[in-house]
């Protein structure tokens, strides 16, 4: 035991060491939020100490004592034999579950079998993994992170979901966040003072939503506690969150009613009036996608090309990227042999720069093409100009569409 422990520590360990024996620490659970649509996703499991006289030990009062010494794990897998007991019982009574979050201590990382001992509780329960969360403080990972980053690849492997949690709240290391295989990002409360008017804490948490989405890592907000915040944080693309604004930790029971209602209460709002420019962008492709179902950004200046979608469509057999020519004389090969050298010369590279320089805003014609099934059909191709401000390149987009 360490010797820096006062005497009051020491007699509150031993009334933690009691507590663990009489089952007397228990989840409570946060909900988590979709920031758009206001429902129920997932959630966090905070350790609450129930004396038996129905009192509340503050965790600002246990946690730190319990974790001077080896009692935080044990408190940790309490915490998990619980929500397993929890999403053991609402899959037996076919009721809807959502992954929750389970914290584990920075000591974890060095305790013996942590990973053998992680799978072997949860399959006990007969649970699926990906109902469960491993939640890593964010000091934690800074640990010998060449072990961290091991650890979480095995774990993620295993199936289940990994966060680093209170990210913000020390020295970061971004190399450790790009290396490690976590996949999602708890940014911590400590980032969103007052109402987020603080230009730079705004630059702040919009520099780590960029990198986190660049990432592929789930974002959540901690300690929402104000719609301006959550506005802002819809603004980031932010995709859940946590605090009281919506919802304060609370028992099982209330949990369990609150994921079979799926939504916030007091949620009502338009979705296309809440939706984060992300989402209006990603809605807006859907739209093009649909009326065109071939999508090709090409850069004239450089002669090459970039394939963004290509389903549906008559014909499937052309690369992704490559030079532009080579694209144009493989799309002329497919046309009806009366349309081919009409397509080779209104799209080579030397005509659409002459249309350019006219001033054209775009350049369009209809062609007949052979299809997969070897049947012709009426296709319409449009070569609209567009511009990139940090470049002087010539750019176009084009859009294909079957009119038959």
């Amino acid at each position: 035991m360490n010797d820096n422990i006062s005497e009051q520590e020491k007699n509150l360990m031993d009334r933690i060491e009691k507590a663990l024996e009489n089952d007397e620490f228990i989840p409570f659970y946060q909900p988590q939020y979709d920031a758009t649509t206001g429902k129920l996703v997932s959630a966090e499991a905070l350790a609450r100490w129930i004396t038996p006289d129905g009192g509340i030990v503050s965790p600002a009062e246990f946690i730190p004592c319990a974790e001077k010494t080896d009692l935080i794990t044990k408190i940790d897998w309490a915490i998990l034999n619980a929500v397993c007991r929890f999403q053991k019982k609402r899959i037996d009574e076919k009721h809807r579950c959502v992954p929750v979050a389970v914290n584990f201590s920075r000591k974890h990382t060095a305790e013996p079998f942590f990973r053998q001992k992680l799978n072997e509780t949860v399959d006990s329960y007969g649970i699926p993994h990906n109902l469960i969360e491993v939640e890593l403080t964010e000091s934690a990972m800074m640990n010998d992170s060449e072990a961290i980053v091991n650890l979480v690849s095995e774990i993620r492997n295993d199936g289940f979901n990994v966060a680093i949690d209170d990210f913000g709240s020390g020295l970061s290391s971004l190399s450790l966040v790009k290396d490690i295989s976590a996949n999602v990002l708890k940014i911590d409360r400590s980032l969103l003072s007052g109402n987020c008017e603080s230009e730079k804490e705004r630059i702040v948490l919009e520099s780590i939503f960029a990198f986190a989405h660049r990432l592929k890592l789930t974002t959540i907000a901690e300690g929402v506690e104000t719609r301006e915040q959550l506005g802002f944080l819809r603004t980031c693309d932010c995709r859940l969150i946590q605090g009281f604004l919506f919802a304060k930790p609370m028992p099982e029971q209330d949990f369990g009613k609150a994921c079979s209602q799926r939504f916030c209460d007091d949620y009502n709002e338009d979705i296309l009036i809440t939706q984060p420019h992300a989402s209006v962008t990603s809605l807006i492709m859907e739209a093009v996608f649909t009326k065109f179902p071939l999508v090709i950004m090409a850069n004239l200046t450089r002669n090459s090309y970039y394939m963004t979608a290509y389903e549906n469509f008559s014909a499937t057999s052309c690369p992704s990227t490559g030079v532009f020519d080579e694209l144009i004389q493989h799309g002329a090969s497919t046309m009806h042999p009366d349309d081919r050298e009409l397509f080779r010369t209104t799209f080579s590279v030397d005509n659409l720069m002459e249309a350019y320089k006219r001033g054209e805003k775009f350049v369009k014609i209809v062609t007949r093409q052979l299809g997969d099934d070897g049947v012709y059909r009426k296709v319409e191709t449009t070569d609209f100009f567009v511009q990139n401000p940090s470049v002087d390149d010539v750019l176009v987009v084009t859009l294909c569409q079957n009119l038959d």
